[in-house]
């Protein structure tokens, strides 16, 4: 396969859409087996990256409610906002708990019928399935006392918006196999059919991602027609998981959504529908947020934006570490700064 990939190189820049894809490439050296004319560039596919400060002002808010808990994923607790972080207002005595499922924050609603439970809402099509198994739950508890902040967004509209950029300069897409695995191939068919694009859908081992970049550079280079590549049939089906979907399409409907580094996308975003209203903060428990703004320095927008590469930001590996970040991407496990620092692409610095 390396000597396949060694034949067809030329230069081209290829973007790993996920997160998940960034840590494996870093973390099994992906980089150095390639041909130097092939440059690989992380995307918005980390779901604390693209969570915009907005968000992380208006939790930290909610937690400074009396009579709230705010329940959240660990790594969201890291997340600088632009004056605090939940993890330093928990520091500080507020009641932030972190969970490990969104049905764990319902509980917590039922454990503590005193107190308001806010579970944040954050990821692509992977997670949101499970944020509405949640709300279902609550329905049929009959909770009153447990909430939704939703930022969870879809990849699909926030690859179109990056492609109309003029900056953007890239040559295909390896694309999310976790998210791919509830969608279903047909919401990225318009990569390679309106921007002719090569487009390959793959797992995490080195040895799928080595076999995706082999597949997008035939592509490329027109050995094969450009076109769509389901390079994970064993997890991938072409349909997706329709239960899953039902479940997205019963307590979610398309609503416009803010993107760090890419701004508000139409329709990229999920709300609860009007049914569920009751189970949606923003709509029940209206909180004010101060203007919220970006850390000075930090490049994080144009990292999601594969403009750049983590060491090109002047706070990478010096003010911003993984146990003091100043950016989103420093924080996640799937962060491009926090994976080049950790695995390899950073190690010099260290």
């Amino acid at each position: 396969m390396l000597a396949e990939i060694q034949r067809l190189a030329r230069p081209m820049r290829l973007m790993e859409v996920c997160g998940t894809h960034t840590t494996a490439i870093c973390l099994s050296g992906i980089r150095g087996m390639l041909p130097p004319e092939i440059e690989l560039v992380s995307g918005p596919g980390c779901p604390v990256c693209v969570t915009p400060n907005c968000y992380i002002d208006q939790a930290i808010a909610y937690c400074k409610l009396p009579g709230m808990i705010v329940a959240s994923f660990g790594d969201m607790l890291k997340v600088p906002g632009t004056a605090s972080s939940l993890a330093r207002e928990k520091e500080a005595g507020v009641n932030v708990r972190v969970v490990y499922s969104p049905l764990d924050a319902v509980q917590l609603a039922v454990d503590n019928p005193l107190y308001r439970v806010v579970f944040l809402a954050v990821g692509f099509e992977t997670t949101a399935p499970a944020v509405a198994a949640a709300i279902l739950t609550a329905v049929k508890k009959g909770l009153r006392n447990f909430f939704v902040l939703s930022s969870h967004k879809q990849v699909p509209p926030a690859l179109r918006v990056l492609l109309a950029l003029p900056e953007t300069k890239l040559d295909g897409f390896l694309l999310p196999g976790h998210v791919c695995m509830i969608t279903g191939l047909a919401p990225y068919a318009f990569l390679p059919v309106e921007y002719h694009k090569p487009a390959v859908v793959t797992g995490f081992g080195a040895l799928d991602i080595l076999r995706a970049i082999m597949l997008i550079m035939m592509q490329v280079s027109g050995v094969a027609e450009t076109r769509l590549e389901n390079a994970y049939p064993s997890v991938v089906r072409p349909d997706g998981n329709p239960v899953a979907q039902q479940m997205l399409e019963v307590v979610f409907e398309p609503d416009d959504s803010e993107w760090r580094g890419l701004g508000v996308i139409a329709a990229s975003g999920l709300r609860l529908r009007r049914e569920y209203q009751d189970y949606n903060a923003e709509y029940n428990l209206p909180v004010a947020v101060a203007e919220s703004r970006e850390p000075e320095g930090c490049r994080c927008g144009d990292v999601l934006r594969g403009f750049v590469q983590p060491p090109a930001c002047s706070l990478f590996g010096k003010a911003c570490l993984p146990v003091q970040p100043i950016g989103a991407c420093m924080v996640s496990a799937e962060g491009a700064c926090a994976a080049w620092y950790r695995y390899g692409q950073g190690r010099w610095l260290a």
